[in-house]
């Protein structure tokens, strides 16, 4: 298992290790290639040796791949039994955690087990949790099943549940001991879970890496059909974009809040639909909306909106769910996010494409007062004319700097 990065792409047999340096001085790796759910036990071996392991698995997923992870854990001599819950968001809970907890206390587990979180967000998310609360925390191994997982977060050791003031509000940083992403997996996902995928993807390209984001335009069909090099690929350059961001600011305190982008917003949405709206529908909608929030108020330049929602269309995202909703709906249901301070909101401002605009005082997320953004946001989340056109050119050209300092909406 040669190390391939950071140079050649994911093909064939290559497995690429991506270092994330956070923690102790080694942090943790990501291993990313075909097959690897089969080599799963090894590396659990190697990177997180224990007495037991603890799988944790929604039913769909443990459908699908526990007794393949079970095996591989087995053959290499280690002990290990499953733990499945209710798929979907609705799972993300309080009182699953509680269940779960209960169930690794009632099986005996202690200090001296390991979690493996296997499945997309949602069981990461969870899994993660149960990792970092139980014992006062156990390593966890991160096994995502979804492209969404793999490109964004399975990587930087976020772990939170859901309660009804929304979303992601108890729970932890807690960082893996080793992410295992077996790129054959995504054979599985259907069109709309790749759409959803792409949606972060796009948002990573936003704020950090324009060459990120003209690659996806130009593959956007391909990976939407979910061809396996292209896939492959783009966990590879998400993985090591968000492990550079990550490795400079694990428990984001600085620049690690750019990956919010899109966020404040397409949470906010989430709730709004009583959860029905996918994540990475309300992420597309967020990205759009606060483009042109940037826009309106003048730390964004003209164009970049239409550029991302040109591209977020050929990604799958062509509906606009963000106009169901009026501007004080949208701020209410955001009052709440965690990425608040002193009672206001705060976003992320694009200045152009793979580039943040930094506040005033430095900061990577500007503040909003509700005073006079109400107007603004309402004609964010209602949109302006967008042509493919004016897109394409936006993403490619320069232009002249956005006026900088009126983002407070007052």
């Amino acid at each position: 298992m040669a190390p391939a990065w950071p140079g050649s792409p994911v093909t064939g047999t290559t497995v690429v290790r991506v270092r994330v340096p956070v923690g102790a001085a080694r942090g943790y790796e990501v291993r990313i290639g075909p097959g690897l759910l089969e080599e799963l036990g090894t590396a659990c071996a190697e990177a997180a040796p224990a007495h037991r392991y603890a799988v944790l698995s929604d039913a769909r997923v443990a459908s699908l791949y526990g007794e393949r992870a079970l095996a591989s854990l087995r053959e290499a001599g280690l002990l290990a039994e499953l733990h499945v819950f209710p798929p979907g968001e609705g799972s993300k809970t309080r009182a699953t955690w509680t269940s779960l907890t209960d169930e690794l206390l009632a099986a005996g587990h202690g200090r001296d087990s390991v979690v493996v979180a296997l499945g997309g967000g949602v069981t990461g998310d969870l899994a993660g949790f149960v990792a970092a609360t139980f014992e006062r925390g156990l390593p966890v191994v991160q096994v995502p099943t979804s492209l969404l997982a793999m490109v964004d977060s399975a990587v930087g050791g976020k772990t939170a549940v859901d309660t009804q003031a929304g979303k992601n509000l108890v729970g932890a940083f807690h960082h893996p001991a080793l992410v295992v992403v077996d790129t054959s997996v995504l054979a599985t996902l259907g069109r709309p879970h790749r759409a959803g995928a792409l949606a972060e993807a796009v948002k990573m390209g936003a704020v950090a890496d324009a060459d990120l984001l003209h690659w996806i335009g130009d593959r956007s069909g391909r990976l939407l059909e979910g061809e396996p090099e292209s896939s492959a690929e783009l966990v590879r350059r998400c993985v090591g974009l968000k492990a550079r961001i990550v490795g400079e600011d694990p428990r984001e305190t600085g620049r690690r809040a750019v990956l919010n982008f899109g966020h404040t917003v397409g949470h906010a949405l989430e709730r709004l639909s009583g959860w029905t709206l996918t994540h990475g529908g309300a992420v597309a909608a967020g990205a759009r909306t606060e483009a042109r929030l940037g826009e309106a108020l003048g730390t964004t330049r003209s164009g970049t909106a239409a550029a991302l929602s040109e591209l977020l269309d050929r990604c799958g995202h062509r509906d606009r769910p963000e106009r169901q909703w009026t501007a004080g709906e949208v701020l209410e249901a955001a009052a709440g996010d965690k990425k608040g301070r002193k009672g206001r909101l705060r976003v992320v401002m694009l200045e152009v494409p793979g580039r943040v605009a930094r506040a005033p005082d430095g900061a990577w997320t500007w503040p909003l007062d509700e005073a006079g953004l109400a107007s603004a946001l309402g004609s964010a989340l209602r949109g302006a004319s967008e042509t493919a056109d004016s897109g394409a050119r936006t993403l490619r050209e320069p232009g002249p700097p956005p006026t900088r300092g009126s983002a407070t909406g007052t």
